[in-house]
């Protein structure tokens, strides 16, 4: 794989980095790399200024498989990519996605993110406490800067979903990275029907306001099956 990363053809040295990504999506998890990423580390180096974005991209996702088993390893890299290419920086902040979906306190600092203290969300509203399953539920809120310096932050919202067990589990959602300066008013749109990744279940839901990851604000809702 090493050499295929040296390889004319940008299909060949995609498959460099996409044939040893540990936690692969479209086949089964290469449980010694999950263990040891280490040997895929030389094929990434290699191909950190790669021309080709279909290249870059999976470099990227590479990197942020190795991120879930091994965040320190990811965090190291990063620190020593990020910088000096824009290719690259492009790579590392993709490759640390999911590093800043958990609000990981390193990889925010890297890319530019301000703590949210003097941040408040208010005014959150739903456009409805019940829904049947195939509806949307649209929700408002506002987010205001109350310190005396613009702040760049990362906000999401997390739905926790009823389980066919009636357990919950919960999946945050991006809406914006950005500076705030004042007051910024947010309005979205969550569609509950069924997909092929996602069957949605009847029970008592949860819509959260995460500021970097920090809870700022939540409301519940109901959700019916369909008659």
């Amino acid at each position: 794989m090493l050499q295929w990363a040296k390889h004319d053809n940008h299909h060949v040295r995609r498959l460099a980095s996409e044939g040893c990504r540990p936690r692969l999506p479209w086949n089964i998890a290469l449980k010694d790399l999950k263990i040891d990423p280490t040997p895929i580390l030389p094929i990434l180096e290699y191909l950190k200024r790669d021309s080709s974005e279909y290249v870059r991209r999976s470099v990227a996702n590479n990197l942020n498989d190795i991120s879930k088993d091994h965040p320190h390893i990811v965090k190291k890299i990063a620190k020593e990519w990020y910088g000096h290419d824009s290719h690259t920086n492009w790579i590392i902040k993709h490759g640390c996605r999911t590093l800043l979906k958990q609000g990981d306190p390193e990889a925010l600092i890297l890319f530019g993110f301000d703590t949210p203290e003097g941040i408040t969300v208010d005014q959150l509203s739903l456009s409805c406490e019940k829904l049947t399953v195939g509806d949307d539920l649209t929700f408002s809120f506002s987010i205001t800067n109350t310190s005396k310096r613009p702040k760049k932050l990362r906000v999401d919202y997390e739905i926790h979903f009823v389980k066919a067990n009636n357990k919950t589990s919960a999946k945050k959602f991006k809406i914006t990275e950005n500076t705030f300066v004042d007051t910024k008013t947010y309005t979205r749109t969550h569609s509950f029907k069924d997909l092929s990744t996602r069957k949605h279940y009847e029970g008592l839901h949860m819509l959260k306001i995460l500021i970097n990851s920090e809870e700022k604000k939540q409301e519940n809702f109901y959700l019916y099956k369909p008659v």
